[in-house]
């Protein structure tokens, strides 16, 4: 069989309007696909270095399962429902912490585990925003604040680590229902979803939102240095994890709006955002598992790899067979041996040119009749056109 008729290589894939992708959801193929793995790679490893142990879970969960205690929560408003042929009330998970709930049963505490998954939400798009985006979470069930310290840590590692200049925002949910006691305000609930849009509207939109609940002092609240919330006591949890930070070398920013928001978070919450980006790479908190103190912090994929430096990526190699197919193998299988990634490719080295152009291969090794009695491969860097001899 030829399979230069079976494979078309010099046809492109047709595309159909019928395979169009829904809203919302994406495909991902090439350097985009091998950018978003890499850094899943560097999430699973810098997490199990620090004693993170992984899970996996269902996508689809019983509905009132996802809703939880939370049913008026933003998120959980936007899940999927769906039914199954036993007309059951369905939904895509939206998160994973809820699931803790069932994994988390019965673990020896600290029971410390990190899940990469894919997670679903029905809510408005934008060019950032997605209905369907992998989430990478980190939770330690059995926590004190000095576990609240280490998850920071681990993010700064992996942030450094992705070259993705950041800042680390911390608040204290208990502080701000400490101060909305000490002022009197009531409808708690709504205040907070009304706090928690202080970075994405202006200030008179904020105190005009306030003001429905008597609650427009807050902004100037907020305002206050640091120094003016050391008289309330939840502000203690602040400053012990600004503590055990600076044993980790970080460097905390106290935002004391900061809400989240999930109602869950009974302690301090953080942030974290990129300074090219306005947008949270990262957040999360402490919340409780089935009456146990835990913490937690989620990363976005989505925005780690739009942030992301990986210009020192490995390179990648094609092994062009100009009918010398055995001895093509035997370099391929080497030059794999020796941790390079290697594509073999049978045909005419025009074809094979115009290959590694196309996925940007970085050299292209030729190996011909005359190649194989030399005992020396030519060798064409694709990035600067030049040429070169070397034996294998």
């Amino acid at each position: 069989m030829n399979t230069e008729i079976v494979r078309q290589k010099d046809k492109p894939l047709a595309n159909s309007s019928l395979a169009s992708q829904v809203k919302g959801f994406r495909d991902f193929t090439g350097e985009d696909a091998e950018k978003r793995q890499e850094i899943k790679e560097l999430l699973a490893e810098t997490f199990k270095k620090y004693g993170f142990e992984v899970a996996e879970t269902p996508i689809i969960e019983n509905e009132e399962f996802v809703k939880g205690e939370n049913k008026e929560d933003e998120a959980v408003s936007d899940i999927y429902k769906l039914k199954d042929k036993g007309e059951r009330n369905l939904a895509l998970r939206y998160e994973f912490t809820f699931q803790l709930k069932r994994i988390a049963n019965n673990k020896k505490l600290p029971y410390k585990r990190y899940q990469i998954g894919e997670v679903f939400r029905d809510e408005p798009t934008n060019s950032r925003r997605f209905r369907q985006f992998t989430q990478c979470d980190i939770d330690t069930i059995g926590s004190t604040i000095k576990d609240e310290a280490e998850l920071l840590m681990i993010a700064k590692e992996i942030l450094d680590k992705a070259k993705i200049k950041n800042e680390i925002l911390v608040g204290n949910r208990k502080l701000i229902n400490e101060i909305l006691e000490k002022e009197g305000i009531k409808n708690k609930q709504q205040v907070l979803r009304e706090i928690d849009k202080i970075d994405k509207l202006n200030e008179k939109e904020i105190k005009a939102n306030l003001k429905k609940f008597g609650a427009e002092k807050l902004v100037s609240i907020f305002k206050q240095p640091e120094s003016f919330f050391k008289k309330y006591e939840s502000y203690k949890e602040v400053d012990e994890l600004k503590k055990f930070c600076g044993y980790y070398k970080i460097k905390l920013i106290f935002q004391p709006s900061l809400v989240r928001g999930l109602s869950y978070y009974n302690g301090n919450v953080f942030e974290i955002k990129g300074k090219e980006m306005k947008e949270t790479i990262c957040g999360g908190g402490s919340y409780l598992v089935n009456g146990i103190q835990a913490t937690g912090l989620a990363f976005g994929l989505d925005r780690l790899s739009m942030l992301a430096d990986y210009s020192d990526k490995k390179e990648k190699t094609l092994v062009l067979s100009i009918d010398e197919d055995k001895k093509a193998i035997e370099v391929c299988q080497k030059l794999r041996e020796n941790g390079e990634n290697v594509i073999i490719f049978y045909g005419k080295p025009s074809r094979a040119l115009e290959y590694a152009n196309s996925y940007k291969i970085d050299k292209v090794i030729f190996i011909g009749n005359e190649e194989v009695k030399k005992k020396k491969y030519k060798i064409k860097d694709m990035k600067t056109g030049k040429e070169s001899l070397m034996g294998i």
